[in-house]
């Protein structure tokens, strides 16, 4: 079996490599089981002044980090990364800024990336990228003489060609993609528009869906301990016989929240009969919080959370429970178990995981249900689920007293469809299905 290069942004420390990770080392643990593999990316320090890999080894793993110079650090994760492409991949080019020194420093690591991994690769490796911090990588290496096979996931959204469009010098960055021999994304959508883009420049057409999943039954088996444990009951005893809406989401202005706050709001105006009946839990760890856009969101979601309690909360009952801080992955699972409701509405989302975790926590004997943006990649699969628009606060008050009001037997055919959509998908097979793919391209160009 040939050996598996990972690169990505960021490779996880340590303490997030065992049973308790969550994100990409998720994801990979099953690709990454009983093979040889390397795990190459950014240390998360950024004071070295060259990019200089260090290397850990943990089983069959080997784990090579480089730091980054604080000003190539700068201009490529904070500018073009993410003040300029996460906006633009996520549909909102009126909060995407350019700038043309970041653009510089975004390729500039990219090829100190390149340039550093290049040493550590043998002949036969297979080198997997992920992301859109690092869409120029695969052209690097291949300029330092590397033939081997090499594959890019996207886990965002590729926006229509005429959002790409906006995006200054954005042909350069489609001739980057021709470096791949497979280019992978979340859907059919994001797929399709990929392909066009790189047609319209006379580049193959590579890009293909690929859906990543979850580990159901090792998630619906934590979170079965987790809602038995303290914090589970912490936090029925908080609630009493009141429903638990629960929302789970980094704190970005892509992820719908405040329209999400507004929604909760009008379920309480348009439907009195839910008041001290419901809380609504929202965790929304705090992201990029140097950034202007996301210190503005959460000030006008303060406001929101502040508004809505004002107007509503009774001397016994606080509708709207608002957290900024990081809340353990497992103790989110039993809170997910605990949930009658899953709100998960972001405006945009390459996938969205937390929409199948919370099937995966449900108890099959009585589930709760699932309110879901049409605009997550995981509302192509979960046909159970209830349907909104995230701009349309009432639609989203509408969806959440639909799913207050469902008699308990169609909880139980909605969850049961996504229930299987969510094993049909796991983070296992979405690897294997990949690694497959750069088999065959392979295989095809011998």
């Amino acid at each position: 079996m040939s050996r598996l290069v990972i690169v990505s942004n960021r490779v996880p420390a340590p303490r997030e490599r065992g049973a308790a990770a969550g994100g990409l080392a998720v994801a990979l643990r099953e690709a990454l089981a009983g093979r040889e593999a390397l795990w190459f990316g950014w240390s998360g320090s950024n004071h070295a002044p060259s990019y200089q890999p260090r290397q850990t080894r943990a089983g069959r793993v080997t784990f090579a980090t480089i730091d980054l110079p604080q000003a190539d650090f700068v201009g490529y994760y904070r500018g073009f990364s993410n003040g300029m492409l996460w906006p633009l991949l996520h549909h909102r080019m009126g909060l995407a800024e350019f700038r043309r020194e970041d653009l510089a420093a975004y390729r500039r690591v990219n090829e100190g990336f390149a340039a550093a991994l290049l040493p550590l690769l043998r002949p036969g490796d297979v080198v997997w990228v992920h992301d859109y911090h690092l869409i120029p990588l695969g052209a690097g290496l291949r300029r330092r003489g590397f033939g081997g096979r090499i594959g890019f996931f996207l886990h965002v959204p590729f926006p229509p060609r005429v959002i790409f469009e906006a995006l200054p010098q954005g042909e350069d960055l489609l001739a980057d993609f021709g470096a791949y021999d497979v280019l992978g994304v979340q859907t059919e959508e994001d797929a399709e528009n990929l392909n066009e883009a790189l047609a319209r420049r006379g580049l193959p057409a590579r890009a293909a869906s690929f859906p990543i999943g979850i580990e159901p039954d090792t998630f619906a088996a934590e979170a079965r301990a987790a809602a038995a444990g303290p914090d589970g009951a912490r936090l029925r005893e908080s609630l009493g016989q009141r429903a638990l809406i629960l929302g789970v989401d980094r704190l970005d202005y892509t992820k719908g929240l405040p329209q999400r706050f507004r929604g909760f709001a009008q379920l309480l105006r348009r439907f009195p009969e839910h008041r001290n009946r419901v809380t609504f839990l929202q965790v929304a760890p705090v992201s990029r919080g140097d950034v202007a856009q996301y210190r503005t969101l959460r000030r006008e979601l303060d406001e929101l959370a502040g508004r809505i309690n004002g107007e509503h909360a009774e001397f016994d009952w606080v509708p709207l429970r608002y957290l900024t801080q990081t809340v353990p992955r497992t103790t989110l699972a039993g809170f997910q178990r605990i949930a009658g409701i899953g709100l998960v509405t972001p405006l945009r989302d390459g996938m969205n995981l937390v929409a199948k975790e919370f099937v995966a926590a449900q108890d099959p004997a009585n589930p709760g249900a699932l309110v879901l943006s049409r605009f997550a990649g995981a509302a192509q699969a979960m046909e159970g689920a209830i349907l909104v628009n995230p701009h349309d606060p009432d639609e989203i008050a509408e969806a959440l007293h639909i799913a207050l009001t469902l008699p308990e037997a169609e909880r139980r055919v909605r969850w049961e469809r996504m229930w299987q959509a969510v094993r049909r998908n796991t983070a296992g097979s979405w690897a294997r299905s990949f690694i497959a793919a750069l088999d065959v391209a392979a295989a095809r160009a011998a």
